[in-house]
Parts: C-alpha cells; structure tokens; sequence
C-alpha cells in the first residue's frame, strides 16, 4: 500500500473532522490546483479510505446507513408513538416538510388523523402514506432518486425544497453527537435538511432515544437549530443540559 502524502494525510483528516469535502474548498484551502486535489482523492478512494462523490469525498467509515428495511423493524413502537405525538401538534391546514426516513414514516401514517395538510416532501414512501387522504395536497420534489429507500435527493431537489416557506419543518436524524451537533451520513441528505431548517418557520425533530451518542459522518446542524424535540425517552446527560440551553421544547411520548 503506497504511503500517503503529507497533504493527503490533511485531506484525510478534513474529511475526518467535516464529513463531505468538496474538491475546489480543499484545492484552495491547500493552495494546489484542483486537478492535484482530484488525484489525491482517487488514490485514497483507491486505498478504501475515501468514497467519492460528485465534486468531492467522505471518508468511508460510516458513510452509509443500515438498510431500510432493517430500519422499518428497529423501534417500530417507539416510531409509531413519536409520529402520533408530532401529528397531535400539527394542526389542520398547516403546511409542512417532511423529509426522509422511517421515523418519517411513521409520522406520515400519524399524519392522516389530520385534515387539508399541503405536504412538501422528498419521499415517496411518504407520498404513498399520504395519498389515502383525497384532501391532503402533496408535493414531491424532483431529484435522483435513492432506490434503496425511495428518497429523492440531489442539486434539483435541493433548489426545489427551497422555493417553499412552510409552517412546519419536520426532520429524522441519524446520529447526535455529546456536543449537540446533529450527524448523518449522506451529504445530499443533509443539504435538504438544512434548506428545509431554512425554510421553515417551526422546525422539529422527531428520533428515537437510539440516536443519541450515535456516529455518524456529516454534520447537519446542531440542536439549537430546532424548536421541537419528540422522543421516546428523555436523553441522558449531557444531551438533556444541551438542550435546556438550546431552549428547545421536549416532547417525551408518555409511559
């Protein structure tokens, strides 16, 4: 295995510290071309220790999350509880993101006990849940679509979620780190995330208890980006202080 470069040892710990790098950022953060940066990357991608993507690369290690359909299975209780509790706060008529994820799932189920929501949406799980209600006005965005979850995703769905301003923004998450920033593990994921935290007047997070202390490789935010918290069970220290000082509103589903 060939031994890595002073410089390719920086892009490795960049991605270490930020999750996605993007070539140009790290090309002039370096003071290299960009085509020197492209060629470090192919060889650590080469070597498993990044995975690229369009217009940059994530260190391998955690960049992908468990399959849905393991997912669908795990806390399914617990999902289906929280997404009653966060449709108990959505009132009738609201507008509303709801991004991906089974959490998200389970709230679009929650969700028709509502009336003449205007959904915005870049899941098609989410699209089919909802589309029992004749009332409901559903919008998908448009974007590659993710067949392994049927997540919409991508530059066209990024410029799509942000033409909106909508009541409320409803967001999963994949890992929360003990300093309280927010964590997932595809890029693009989290670019609609942060444009749906933008473009919401409200925004809640809605997770399982699971998520807490969790890794993962991409930072989304932190927990004083969101209003609301809805969870199975209070999260320990020091994750309940972080919050406190967030002013965030924590809605724990009830024994």
């Amino acid at each position: 295995m060939p031994t890595l470069t002073h410089r390719q040892n920086q892009i490795t710990e960049i991605a270490r510290s930020e999750g996605f790098i993007g070539i140009e950022d790290i090309a002039v953060r370096l003071d290299v071309t960009p085509q020197t940066i492209r060629r470090d990357i192919k060889l650590l991608c080469d070597m498993g220790i990044l995975h690229r993507y369009h217009g940059g690369a994530s260190l391998m290690t955690n960049t992908r999350n468990r399959d849905h359909a393991l997912r669908q299975g795990e806390m399914a209780t617990e999902k289906a509880r929280i997404g009653e509790m966060v449709a108990a706060h959505i009132p009738d008529g609201a507008s509303l993101f709801l991004n991906i994820g089974t959490t998200a799932e389970a709230i679009a189920r929650a969700l028709l006990s509502r009336k003449a929501l205007r959904v915005v949406t870049n899941n098609i799980n989410v699209v089919t849940l909802l589309s029992q209600r004749e009332d409901f006005d559903i919008i998908i965005a448009g974007g590659q679509v993710r067949v392994r979850d049927l997540a919409v995703v991508g530059e066209a769905t990024l410029g799509f979620i942000n033409q909106f301003k909508v009541d409320f923004g409803i967001i999963g998450i994949s890992g929360i780190d003990e300093d309280g920033t927010l964590l997932d593990f595809d890029y693009r994921e989290v670019q609609v995330a942060q444009a749906i935290i933008a473009n919401s007047r409200t925004t809640f997070l809605a997770t399982d208890h699971t998520k807490f202390g969790r890794r993962a490789m991409v930072k989304l935010g932190h927990l004083d980006d969101i209003d609301g918290l809805f969870i199975d069970t209070l999260p320990p220290a020091p994750f309940s202080d972080l919050l406190e000082k967030a002013n965030v509103s924590v809605h724990v589903v009830a024994p």
